[in-house]
């Protein structure tokens, strides 16, 4: 698998309405994009840092990751992703290396990404994610 660079940061937070002016006046920029994905039971906010962006992450549903995330680790950092080229042959080496899947095969995460998850078991115990452009 090769990466070719941090894709984002992402960090559990319970407010994305409290938080977000926080990292404005952090970054010395504006919040670029709010969505919400359902299937996820989260909402995002994301900033532009260089080339990596900071993923704000809000649960829409206690009973969701974020959620739960939240609830046992309060907030803080939760993943880190890392843009590959195709994520189904990303998990597919990970897996053949003897890494710990979350996801078998890519779904659809925010900003159109292609996403899957490797095991925080398997990965020095950082949830790991990896990304690549829709379609692929």
């Amino acid at each position: 698998m090769k990466v070719k660079q941090i894709e984002h940061i992402g960090i559990a937070v319970k407010s994305l309405d409290e938080t977000i002016p926080y990292y404005e006046a952090l970054l010395g920029t504006k919040c670029y994009n709010v969505e919400e994905v359902a299937e996820q039971k989260v909402r995002t906010a994301f900033f532009k840092v260089g080339e990596v962006k900071i993923e704000l992450l809000e649960s829409t549903d206690p009973e969701g990751p974020i959620g739960k995330f939240v609830e046992k680790k309060g907030e803080g950092v939760h993943h880190i992703a890392y843009a590959v080229d195709n994520v189904n042959e990303a998990l597919t080496e990970a897996e053949e290396s003897g890494l710990r899947l979350i996801d078998k095969t890519q779904r659809k995460g925010a900003e159109g990404l292609n996403i899957g998850f490797l095991h925080p078991k398997s990965t020095h115990g950082v949830l790991t994610e990896l990304c690549s452009e829709g379609d692929k």
